[in-house]
């Protein structure tokens, strides 16, 4: 795979994101998706121009991704007409730094925020898109859409819901869109079932923004940053198993092309997490056997999204088998040697040594002869690959030195981004 010649839509990236944030919880399977549609709808019934409904259905896939925990996701199912949710800014400060979602931002800021009787087209002296209330509406006719109730038999209480609010939290023409079609049975029907992604890719997800693979590198940094802000504990682990790995895939051959890709993969190698809760990512002490079997699941899931973007090729293997060994100790596959390719080896040597030479908030990282030892004894159990441990321990300082470097500019990043946060 060349990156400067593959291309791909933005929308093959979203979707899976979305659909794993949404993991975390039953009660949450989906809730991105149908908002995205039902904000797509509204739109369509607004007559609103295609960009402008691509959009809209990007930010309705992303709007809570600065929702971090199982708790802060669950209160978010409850009708509310007030403009208190962090999770808003948190999404806006998380994307606000790539292009591509520069207009995608201010939704997910605003799209808590009650339209007052147009009040709302303002807050604090800065201009809120329309189409942030219009997500403001399509999520909270989605918190209603209950799932033990057939669709239609909601669609009478939803609607009078909605028209009491009109005008103190939703605008009266999106409201009365979302009466327009609210006769149409086919859009509560699809807006509730398991197709709802297929159908949003189907009218949407080829004309959607596409992404040069030249640019992906600063998409997997914007989408490493959501999966290591979600906690003080992984704030900049994935930047130390970047650089890591990097630098010991440039001392064994790799060419700028495949250090570029297993950049991409190190970034990428914990999105899974994203559907692990935050309760579970921060616990100090010890995971009970039930919480460390959802932990390692995320390795499953990380195959699983990057699996679904068809021209990431090596990428997957690489960024998704780390937690393998190379006798078949490992998880999720339970792969050997034959199995694991020579990026993907490389990556489990790099999220070794980073997780046991950082510093973490419950422990120090490991002195350097107390790392030698760990590495050099899976390397002669056969779990790592002890040629490629070799290499790493010629050069250890030189590529400690790299990733406390790395790590220590991420840590700036993440707590530039707690004090815009709490700003």
């Amino acid at each position: 795979m060349n990156l400067d010649d593959v291309r791909l839509s933005l929308w093959d990236l979203v979707s899976p994101i979305s659909r794993t944030v949404d993991m975390m919880a039953p009660a949450l399977a989906e809730h991105h998706m149908r908002v995205a549609y039902l904000a797509m709808r509204i739109g369509e019934e607004l007559g609103f121009p295609q960009q402008t409904i691509h959009e809209l259905v990007i930010a309705g896939a992303l709007h809570d991704i600065g929702a971090f925990s199982v708790k802060n996701r669950l209160d978010l199912l409850a009708f509310e007409d007030h403009y208190t949710h962090p999770h808003c800014k948190a999404g806006y400060l998380l994307l606000n730094g790539f292009k591509p979602f520069a207009d995608i931002g201010p939704i997910i800021l605003y799209h808590h925020l009650p339209w007052n009787h147009g009040q709302g087209l303002s807050h604090q002296d800065k201009a809120v898109p329309e189409t942030a209330h219009i997500l403001h509406l399509a999520d909270r006719v989605a918190v209603m859409l209950r799932r033990d109730v057939f669709p239609l038999s909601q669609v009478q209480e939803i609607c009078e819901a909605v028209a009491q609010a009109e005008g103190k939290v939703f605008a009266p023409k999106h409201v009365g869109a979302l009466m327009r079609f609210s006769e149409k049975d086919y859009i509560w029907l699809e807006a509730a079932s398991k197709f709802v992604e297929a159908i949003l890719r189907k009218r949407v997800g080829q004309h959607i923004q596409i992404v040069q693979m030249g640019e992906l590198l600063g998409l997997a940094r914007l989408i490493c940053n959501i999966i290591d802000f979600k906690s003080e504990f992984t704030a900049t682990h994935s930047s130390g198993v970047a650089a890591t790995a990097v630098s010991l895939a440039r001392r064994i051959g790799f060419s700028d092309q495949e250090c570029a890709k297993i950049e991409i993969a190190a970034y990428l190698h914990d999105l899974g997490k994203l559907a692990i809760p935050s309760e579970i990512l921060e616990k100090p002490g010890k995971l009970t056997p039930e919480e460390w079997h959802i932990m390692r699941s995320h390795v499953y899931y990380t195959y699983h999204i990057l699996e679904s973007i068809e021209p990431f090729g090596d990428i997957t293997p690489w960024a998704a088998l780390h937690q393998e060994r190379l006798d078949g100790s490992g998880y999720p596959f339970k792969y050997t040697a034959a199995d694991l390719p020579l990026g993907a080896r490389v990556m489990a040597i790099a999220d070794v040594f980073t997780s046991i030479t950082e510093n973490r908030p419950y422990h120090a990282g490991r002195d350097k002869d107390e790392a030698v030892r760990i590495l050099r004894d899976m390397a002669d159990h056969d779990k790592l690959d002890a040629p490629l441990v070799e290499m790493l321990l010629r050069h250890f300082e030189e590529i400690n030195t790299l990733r406390i470097a790395a790590q220590t500019k991420a840590l700036k990043e993440y707590q530039d981004f707690q004090a815009a946060l709490a700003a």
